[in-house]
């Protein structure tokens, strides 16, 4: 008997995913756990794996369309058995799914009938296997490019990164003109879908104030060339890291900034798990430090690096990004100087951190330059009120004036 494929929930808050490239083909045979494709989910690229051995019967949907969580993809099987109807893989057999359908086993319901493919998912590829990279073949779909009209320059005619980009670049000018607008659509990707969702549920119900303060970074600046020098390493220690150390320092102290509103009442969390903001090509994901007031210094340089380099991959998983119990926005290595930043529900605060600046200062009676920082928090004033906030910012401002007060 054939097994349905369905588009499984692969993270979290996953309600829909884009097939980006499908990895076994019909005909193939097929093993319990091999990746069937690969599947971009709100936050990540992550791999859709067979629930049954077999044969790839049929192929439902083609790589770029988007379908809902629990929709049919295609079918698993054996060999020339009937699917709606057909027979598949046999000599004289139909071609399987002419309409899209589900396996016509036995008459079924109507509440039993899959729900039909969506006529915006585009026709599938004619056959012919296109060689192409799995970045290009991702690029492809985000941007809704038949691959069988690029021209591939990579190795044996292979379509690479450059041939997406060259020729969006050239296709760009001539839609506009076909279209007579002077203005491109863009198809919007799972993970800015997301992000557009959830300030949706940000901005408007959540009542939010700001509180801004400005911090001598003199003393942090020194401790971070000493660290860094004695690891002969520049590079090793940002003033990030620093940030981050700090923070989650300052949230084992003020518990009740390290919350979550969960509408009956409020969860104070006795765990930091830290989510640092991390732009990323087409939006921005949030990768979480677990237990980061636990962790070294030197232990969060490290997370920082493997977690923002793999999120800007679309490698992270999803227990790599969900779950934190504060967050972090840091726009300051742009020269942003003063931002706030938006609250990612159900976290009651998050704190933007500006550009580390010289700026004239009183010290000891004499004018000179000091290097300053000016971060701002965004508070839920559901959870958090303005004197809570308030005191947790004069120790984190605190920690970061005098470093040693990390240590304690």
């Amino acid at each position: 008997m054939a097994t349905r494929i369905v588009m499984e929930a692969l993270s979290p808050t996953m309600e829909e995913g884009r097939l980006v490239e499908w990895k076994k083909q019909e005909g193939d045979k097929v093993n319990v756990g091999d990746v069937l494709a690969e599947v971009e989910t709100d936050k990540a690229v992550m791999e859709l794996v067979a629930r049954a051995g077999g044969t790839l019967l049929k192929q439902l949907v083609p790589a770029g369309a988007t379908v809902p969580v629990s929709q049919p993809v295609g079918w698993i099987g054996s060999p020339g058995e009937s699917v709606d109807g057909a027979e598949v893989g046999r000599p004289g057999g139909q071609e399987a799914g002419k309409s899209g359908g589900m396996a016509a086993r036995a008459p079924r319901s109507s509440a039993d009938r899959p729900t039909p493919t969506p006529p915006s998912i585009p026709a599938p590829h004619p056959p012919g296997r296109v060689r192409a990279s799995p970045l290009a073949r991702r690029m492809a779909a985000e941007q809704g490019v038949d691959l069988t009209t690029v021209q591939g320059s990579g190795p044996e005619g292979r379509i690479v990164r450059r041939d997406l980009r060259d020729g969006m670049e050239r296709r760009a000018p001539e839609r506009g003109a076909d279209a007579g607008a002077g203005y491109e659509d863009i198809p919007l990707t799972q993970i800015r879908k997301t992000i557009a969702k959830r300030l949706s549920q940000s901005i408007g119900p959540i009542p939010t104030f700001y509180l801004t303060c400005e911090v001598d970074m003199e003393r942090a600046a020194e401790a971070r060339e000493a660290l860094n020098t004695a690891a002969g390493d520049p590079g090793r220690i940002s003033f990030n890291d620093i940030v981050l150390k700090a923070v989650a320092s300052a949230l084992r102290q003020h518990p009740a900034c390290n919350a979550w509103w969960q509408d009956d009442r409020i969860r104070l969390w006795h765990e930091v798990h830290l989510g640092m903001a991390v732009a990323v090509p087409d939006g921005l994901i949030t990768p979480v430090i677990r237990n980061a007031d636990q962790r070294s210094l030197r232990e969060i340089a490290s997370m920082t690096r493997d977690l923002a380099g793999r999120a800007r991959e679309r490698k992270l998983t999803p227990e790599e990004y969900t779950g934190s119990t504060f967050s972090v926005s840091n726009l300051g290595m742009f020269d942003i100087e003063h931002f706030t930043a938006v609250i990612n529900p159900p976290e009651a605060g998050i704190l933007a951190v500006g550009s580390i600046v010289p700026v004239p200062a009183v010290v000891n009676g004499q004018v000179v330059a000091r290097r300053r920082m000016r971060m701002t928090m965004s508070c839920d004033h559901r959870v958090i009120d303005g004197a809570t906030g308030a005191r947790f910012l004069q120790t984190l401002k605190l920690m970061l004036e005098n470093p040693l007060a990390m240590v304690w």
